[in-house]
């Protein structure tokens, strides 16, 4: 996944309780399965209004706002990865959200619009590199670039007055601009450049504060700035409680320690909890505005007690503006006593008793009840309703034995798999949290990775089923996460990945490692030779790094057979079959960068002898990034190729969907309007369907063969995978993510769904 960030990013408004009765969420066809969760959350953001309503982000491209205090999530995407969301401090619907823009929901984060830069001012969206990166370039004048780091609104003074509106942009590396609008969003001024990461704004009447750096900076409607207190080392993580007096603040160092000014930023002090510790740091804090005496901090690795088994993670709480503290969640290597989990906890503790339960990146007070809390780390959101007595997990829902998804899901998938003999039992192939299977038709989800060695279980690329042996199966597992993604390998070699093939005998409840003459290495696919007979069923794998390898015995023993596959390190990454035998292997390029050598770039090859020899089969011109190959079930000369672009200066080129009707000879592009194509699908029932989707936050249809192209409506996920067709309902389609779940829905798209972001501006083309 994208680096992880510990530091809270908030701004906390003063206002009354008010219950809301808020709109109605978007209706909508679309649902998303799994078990939930799964991956990590960040900046939970707690409406002044009404502590129900809480909106969050993820480190994928996921936003998520739960009206119901996390019974249920629903998701939105705003292109690319969201950095911090504030509430209107006057109309209790109204939603800011950041990332390389300013975002606004009107009707509590249903539905968004870009309101900074101007979309009429010729701002135009770049999609652009491996994970097809977002962001805005725009002749609005006053737009300075880069990405909002922090966002704070001016305190209500009544329904008829508009707030103003304050965001921080980071524009480099120290560096970071604040801009202020009092119109609504509609004209905006430069206040002042700060030579800092601003971390918080937190608005008063008629100023600013802003945390950034090792230092607090008053900025006044002039511009003029100020800077006040400072502490000896970069704020970490920073949280303020406003009152009608003054600001106070509280937070933690890089340091590790814990600090609070209760004068505006002007003289900050000390008060590290001293809770009995020998070691550890402090990190995520948060603080409200219901009494600036009340403070949650995070903690890391503090020993309590003697010996390495009582370091722990967890939370402490101040009740008297942190001349005191108390533990309130604390884990080791076993969940909290006092924490109600989910399938998270019962994962982590299969087979791996030194399992560490991760700190808090984020922490959120309520602003109007101190209560209140949500905690957020590396694959869980939590909350206490009660100050921390108890706290409950809101990522997954336990139903019948098994988990659902509430909507708050932040996993990667690679497939969405059937069983055989029963389509009502469903498997998910899943990074991070490895393999899942649902037996009711997906209602349900259980974990299903028993048996699989530890360093393997990461991440389940691929299965394989025995065609005639109901519960024979094979899977493809893996150590590294997220292949064929570039990063996994800029800063260590392949040959250091591990993985393997495993074989199980009761529809994957439980695994035995079969490997005998593999590599240790990633698997990132398996194929099955349904002609091959029972009992010595020909398998073939790709081992990222290494190349082909082939069974004859049902995956007991393993044998290279990599002959004619160029270089040293093949990311030999598909293999498929057509009707005839004849195998296609889909071999990953190691760059996107402009000016990299031949030897960077995918290829792709076919074996008409069963793997014993590979002939390289010629790219599309301009093409270096293979992500699939699928063949026509009915004419084994027409292959359909997906490509991801070559990185350009304001978008990729030489990416898509191109057509072979003479078996690879000849290529025609017969889509371009996505660069960054992830994999296509052949309709099995209706042959002339074909589906894709990719990194550009849409899926697509065609029902002749690719000649035209319809967007799947209602699916507007920026990342995406690939589409499988509904067995049970042929109607329906599953569409798998890059860190939003699995989406399931019409498969011709659903054209009364009102869009995640209602003015969405021009996407640049090379």
């Amino acid at each position: 996944m994208k680096g992880k960030m510990a530091a809270l990013r908030c701004s906390i408004l003063a206002a009354g309780v008010l219950v809301l009765s808020l709109p109605a969420a978007s209706q909508t066809k679309w649902e998303i399965i799994g078990p939930g969760g799964g991956g990590t959350t960040i900046g939970p953001t707690i409406s002044p209004h009404d502590p129900a309503v809480v909106v969050e982000h993820c480190d994928m491209t996921g936003g998520y706002v739960t009206q119901d205090n996390g019974r249920s999530w629903h998701m939105f995407n705003l292109r690319g990865g969201m950095n911090v969301f504030a509430f209107d401090p006057v109309q209790p619907h109204v939603i800011y959200a950041g990332n390389a823009g300013l975002w606004r929901s009107t009707n509590a984060g249903q539905n968004w619009s870009l309101v900074f830069p101007d979309p009429r001012r010729n701002t135009v969206e770049h999609q652009v590199g491996d994970h097809a990166d977002y962001s805005l370039t725009s002749d609005d004048p006053t737009y300075p670039g880069g990405e909002i780091s922090a966002i704070a609104l001016s305190p209500a003074q009544g329904s008829e007055t508009k707030p103003r509106i304050y965001v921080a942009f980071a524009t480099g590396k120290q560096s970071s601009v604040v801009l202020a609008s009092e119109d609504d969003g509609t004209t905006w001024r430069r206040l002042t450049t700060i030579p800092q990461h601003v971390l918080l704004l937190s608005a008063q009447q008629d100023r600013v504060t802003a945390i950034a750096g090792n230092a607090a900076y008053q900025i006044e409607p002039s511009g003029r700035i100020e800077e006040l207190g400072h502490i000896p080392v970069p704020f970490h993580a920073a949280g303020a409680t406003r009152s009608s007096q003054t600001t106070s603040f509280y937070a933690t160092g890089t340091d590790g320690l814990v600090y609070s000014s209760r004068d505006g930023g002007r003289h900050w002090d000390s008060i590290t909890p001293q809770l009995h510790q020998s070691a550890g740091r402090f990190e995520a804090i948060a603080a409200t505005d219901a009494n600036p005496n009340v403070a949650y901090v995070g903690f890391r690795r503090l020993q309590i007690g003697e010996g390495a088994q009582n370091l722990f993670n967890g939370i402490a709480k101040t009740t008297d503006g942190g001349r005191s503290w108390t533990i309130v969640f604390r884990e080791s290597n076993r969940p909290a006593s006092n924490l109600k989990g989910t399938w998270i906890e019962q994962r982590a503790r299969q087979g791996n008793d030194t399992i560490w339960f991760d700190t808090p990146y984020s922490l959120a007070v309520a602003p109007s009840d101190p209560k209140q809390v949500y905690a957020t780390d590396l694959f869980r959101t939590y909350r206490t309703l009660d100050g921390g007595v108890s706290w409950k997990e809101v990522n997954s829902v336990e139903k019948n034995g098994g988990w659902s998804s509430p909507g708050l899901d932040v996993t990667t998938n690679y497939g969405v798999q059937f069983d055989p003999f029963d389509s009502h039992h469903i498997y998910i192939d899943s990074t991070d949290i490895g393999l899942f299977q649902s037996r009711d038709g997906g209602r349900t989800w259980i974990g299903s990775s028993e048996g699989v060695p530890d360093n393997w279980r990461n991440t389940t690329y691929w299965l394989a089923f025995d065609p005639t042996q109901r519960g024979l199966m094979w899977g493809a597992f893996s150590g590294t996460h997220d292949l064929p993604r570039q990063k996994m390998w800029r800063n260590r070699s392949p040959q250091t990945f591990t993985g393997g093939v495993a074989v199980s005998t009761d529809g994957g409840m439980h695994w035995q490692p079969s490997a005998s003459g593999l590599p240790q290495d990633s698997i990132t696919h398996i194929l099955l030779d349904p002609n091959s007979p029972p009992g010595k069923r020909t398998l073939y794998v790709c081992a990222f790094g290494h190349g082909v390898y082939k069974s004859v015995d049902s995956g007991k023993t393993w044998a290279r057979k990599s002959e004619g596959i160029e270089g040293s390190e093949p990311f030999a990454w598909r293999i498929t079959r057509d009707n005839h035998g004849t195998l296609y292997l889909v071999v990953a390029r190691r760059s996107d960068k402009p000016g990299a050598g031949p030897g960077a770039a995918g290829a792709l090859y076919r074996s008409i002898d069963a793997a014993e020899h590979w002939q390289r089969v010629a790219l599309p011109e301009g093409v270096t990034g293979p992500t699939a190959l699928e063949i026509d079930p009915r004419d084994s000369n027409r292959l359909y190729l997906t490509a991801w672009g070559r990185e350009g200066i304001s978008a990729d080129h030489d990416g898509g969907v191109f057509v072979s009707e003479d078996a690879g000879k000849t290529w025609k592009n017969i889509f371009s309007e996505g660069q960054h194509v992830y994999d296509l699908t052949i309709d099995p029932s209706h042959p002339d369907t074909l589906y894709i989707t990719g990194f550009d936050a849409a899926a697509y249809r065609s029902v002749d063969r690719g000649a035209h192209w319809a967007r799947i409506q209602g699916y507007d996920f920026k990342w995406g995978h690939r589409v499988t067709v509904d067995p049970n309902d042929p109607t329906q389609i599953y569409i798998n993510t890059y860190g939003g779940g699995v989406w399931h829905g019409p498969a011709k798209g659903d054209p009364n769904q009102k869009e995640t972001i209602l003015n969405p501006v021009p996407v640049a083309h090379e």
